[in-house]
């Protein structure tokens, strides 16, 4: 459905959500071509003093064009907004594809990290590191090939400038020398990123992780971490190279093209010609941001805030696998809904759902405070939360995925599902998070006749 239109692009459903703006479907009405538009709110940008990252963000997208970077095609802005058009990417993320599977097969992990590679090394020719890789930025086209999105914390330096000094990134991906609030080469530390990366790709779980800071910054400074018994010799070499705390000693991308275990199968990605357009031009920007243009934006007021995915009755019925949905709205004990089941592989999977009348993000930010205290570490992306955390077992990792749909104007369903480590930490985790969620449950008002949910027909 198209909401809006925006210059010569037909605007449609949001598909992702940000900071400082949302994400939507788009499609370009002269060549047919379907775009991902990121849309910021100008006055937001101003209030968080936002304004200067984001033209770097923007200049620095223009300069990079490779096959494994997420292309930009251009920026437009309107008295209100700026408008980001991006390349449309279907496959989703690659850490959804690891939450889903687990840990990856040797073959498709070397490729993902092969075509990472490409990437990484192709933005470091331009003068630009990224400072954020972790597969939540690593998204995946319908071919089942990689592209590095996110360059919110990049950096593209003046030549001359040689050491980085801001720290960021996600703590369990960055390098030692990144926390230690010194001088550090862009390029080493982005290659320490990408060999957790690796790591991740074939453990199904970080090299790096304690709930405790303290902990996990002593443990990433040592570059204290065991391998799991099914990693290969080759590959155990290649980690062990790249994770390497002194950024002098550690592999620079032309060591790891030239190792055996990265070889094999390796077909070099071209990098595309330079054009003249894709040049920084920071002047440019600055005009588009302080003079935009007058953009026919039809029908923008009415799009709304943007919320958590509808569900239709379809999508309910297929959610549901089979229950009876009445049980999730009607019956007292079923406030909330337990389902054991069997996820790929043949391990025992569980789901939690309940239902709540709360505003959403209400619900979201609720949830995310009391999975913080419990000791869990969060990550919310469009209404989806991740929860994380060591597992009862020794060496082992716990995640668990809480997501919040719309089933009716006035009613969220939140799906609660167990995306590793045991079961018994699942239960664990989950009877002592409903005690603190209580509040956000909705239950029918007592004496009031609960209606039936409609059969379906029967064929």
């Amino acid at each position: 459905m198209v909401l809006w239109r925006v210059g010569k692009y037909e605007v449609g459903r949001t598909i992702g959500e940000g900071t400082f703006g949302k994400v939507k479907f788009a499609q370009n009405t002269e060549t047919g071509e379907s775009v991902a538009m990121k849309v910021l709110d100008r006055s937001t940008i101003v209030r968080h003093w936002m304004a200067d990252q984001i033209k770097r963000e923007i200049s620095t997208m223009k300069v990079v064009r490779h096959p494994h970077v997420v292309r930009l095609h251009e920026v437009l802005a309107s008295r209100t907004k700026i408008y980001i058009i991006l390349e449309y990417i279907t496959g989703g993320e690659l850490f959804d594809k690891i939450t889903r599977n687990g840990k990856l097969n040797e073959n498709d992990a070397r490729r993902y990290f092969q075509q990472l590679i490409d990437g990484v090394d192709y933005c470091h020719t331009k003068g630009v590191y990224h400072r954020d890789l972790k597969p939540e930025n690593l998204l995946l086209d319908s071919r089942g090939n990689l592209k590095i999105s996110d360059f919110g914390l990049s950096a593209h330096p003046p030549q001359g400038v040689s050491l980085l000094h801001t720290t960021c990134g996600t703590p369990n991906y960055v390098a030692p020398e990144v926390l230690q609030h010194k001088g550090y080469d862009g390029s080493s530390a982005d290659v320490w990123s990408c060999g957790v990366i690796l790591y991740v790709l074939l453990a199904g779980r970080l090299p790096f992780d304690e709930v405790d800071l303290t902990a996990l910054y002593s443990k990433i400074g040592k570059a204290e971490f065991s391998f799991p018994s099914w990693f290969s010799s080759g590959a155990r070499s290649l980690i062990y190279r790249i994770l390497d705390p002194n950024p002098d000693s550690r592999l620079k991308i032309s060591d790891i093209r030239e190792d055996n275990w990265f070889k094999e199968g390796y077909v070099r990605a071209k990098n595309p010609p330079t054009l003249q357009s894709e040049e920084d031009d920071m002047d440019d920007l600055t005009k588009l941001f302080d003079d935009p243009e007058d953009l026919q934006e039809k029908g923008e007021a009415e799009q709304g805030n943007a919320g958590p995915l509808v569900l239709n009755a379809f999508d309910l019925i297929v959610l549901s696998e089979g229950l009876n949905l009445s049980a999730i709205f009607h019956r007292e004990q079923y406030y909330y809904l337990v389902i054991q089941g069997r996820q790929e592989g043949g391990k025992e999977g569980h789901h939690t759902r309940f239902v709540s009348r709360q505003p959403a993000d209400v619900v979201l930010s609720t949830m995310e405070v009391v999975a913080q205290s419990m000791g869990f570490k969060t990550h919310i992306r469009n209404f989806k939360m991740r929860v994380e955390g060591p597992s009862a077992e020794r060496g082992a990792h716990f995640c668990a995925i809480l997501e919040i749909f719309q089933v009716a104007p006035s009613f969220l369903m939140v799906d609660v599902q167990k995306a590793a480590g045991d079961s018994a930490d699942y239960l664990k985790f989950f009877r002592s998070f409903r005690g603190k969620v209580d509040e956000l449950v909705w239950r029918p008002p007592p004496g009031k006749p609960r209606a039936r949910a409609p059969r379906l027909p029967r064929r």
